[in-house]
């Protein structure tokens, strides 16, 4: 392989107390909460918004029955009506979230790339973004990796396992859709892969997977904010990965193929969709998994299973299913679990989650944090990152107040601030 090399002296434009990297949920809360505590707060965003697969992506709703915390601030900001309380409007939370983080002081950072660490030893002090702006260099105190691939903490060093165990295999890829000209009165809404429901034709998900081209074959379908708006969460694409630029074009350009397909085989066998037509299609395809970064504890599935109380718990009553999407093609993984998931307890994450290894001054939050391959399948949903972010943030503001190293802040300390912000247990 050919090479350049290059000699590069990089300006330091900004200094922070925080620096952010993802604009996700997770960053999103992140740097919202960093800042509420009076430290000098950044975050970073490749993207023209803030959200991620919230709003960029069209994500349909909040999934999961998170109770408390910072994800409740969300909820009450930006949810149209009562009834449709955990149903996405994306452009208004948009809106809602540039808010807060306009009225916490956050130094906002569109599209912009977080590119590489600055290292000083096994401590990162700073973050090299790139934008129209050129190269620049922003230091600080503590950066936290929101970025749902960790590519800042994996270029600092910390260790990380991609995908599945034993096969680095990981979820399918979505971009998500809305359809309009639905009839509601008479539309159908099968919500998970488990799903069945009888239409004219014979049962829907059957219908699809003999209908629709593989990987897609599954109907996910919900309810928006608007009148005859459906959210459509049925393209599919299996053996890509989500750290590789031409991977993640291939995920774009397959799942753009199989919309008018998909939209086709909604005239034809679902009832309310027969005049059904595309609305719109997420400016940003949906990633489900990538890295697993090792930190000082890896939440497992046991731990969710037993609703493991532990007792450097950061955040709380987290609930959700092992909701894995078919690592071959259409529907539930052989290992994943949603009707039949029989846990009805919320559990709780450890402080030790949300550090790497090896590498100071980082935090990790959102679907990148220590845990295994089916613990992530449960806790990488967006109200239980918009949590991880509350208490990640609290840590480096609590870490650069102190001067103390992420690593060692009294995991009481951050607790007893989550309590007076309401958090139980």
């Amino acid at each position: 392989m050919k090479t350049i090399s290059e000699s590069l002296q990089t300006p330091v434009v900004a200094e922070y107390d925080v620096i952010v990297v993802g604009g996700g949920p997770a960053g999103f809360a992140a740097a919202v909460c960093a800042a509420r505590e009076g430290v000098k707060t950044c975050i970073i965003e490749q993207c023209g918004g803030i959200g991620g697969v919230a709003t960029s992506g069209l994500m349909s709703h909040w999934t999961g029955n998170t109770q408390g915390g910072f994800y409740e601030e969300i909820l009450s900001r930006s949810a149209e009506l009562p009834e449709l309380r955990q149903t996405i409007h994306p452009d208004k939370l948009h809106g809602v979230m540039l808010e807060m983080l306009l009225e916490a002081g956050v130094d906002i950072r569109l599209y912009t790339f977080a590119v590489a660490p600055v290292m000083d030893g096994n401590k990162i002090t700073g973050v090299i973004i790139e934008s129209k702006s050129g190269r620049q260099a922003l230091m600080g105190k503590v950066v936290i990796d929101a970025s749902g691939d960790g590519d800042i903490a994996a270029r600092a060093g910390a260790e990380y396992q991609l995908g599945r165990e034993g096969d680095a295999i990981m979820q399918p890829m979505t971009l998500m859709f809305k359809v309009g000209g639905v009839d509601y009165d008479r539309a159908i809404f099968p919500g998970s892969f488990e799903s069945l429901m009888d239409v004219p034709a014979g049962e829907i998900q059957s219908l699809a997977r003999a209908n629709l081209p593989a990987p897609a074959g599954h109907v996910l379908l919900y309810k928006s904010t608007l009148p005859g708006v459906v959210t459509c969460n049925m393209t599919n694409v299996i053996n890509v990965d989500g750290t590789k630029a031409e991977d993640l074009t291939k995920a774009q350009l397959t799942c753009r193929k199989q919309i008018p397909i998909i939209i086709d085989f909604l005239r034809k066998y679902a009832p309310g969709y027969e005049n059904c037509y595309l609305h719109s299609a997420a400016a940003q395809i949906g990633v489900r998994e990538t890295r697993h970064f090792k930190g000082l504890y890896t939440l497992t599935e046991d731990d969710i299973m037993e609703a493991k109380v532990f007792p450097d718990w950061v955040v709380t009553r987290a609930h959700f299913n092992f909701d894995i999407h078919n690592t071959k093609g259409a529907g539930l993984d052989e290992n994943g679990c949603q009707h039949k998931f029989s846990q009805p307890k919320g559990y709780t994450i450890p402080y030790g989650c949300f550090v790497p290894e090896k590498i100071d001054g980082l935090l990790l939050a959102g679907r990148i944090i220590s845990g295994t391959h089916k613990a992530h399948s449960n806790f990488r949903v967006m109200p239980i990152c918009a949590n991880m972010g509350q208490s990640v943030g609290i840590a480096a503001a609590i870490a650069v107040k102190s001067g103390v190293e992420v690593r060692n802040i009294p995991v009481a300390n951050i607790q007893a601030r989550l309590i007076e912000l309401g958090i139980e247990i």
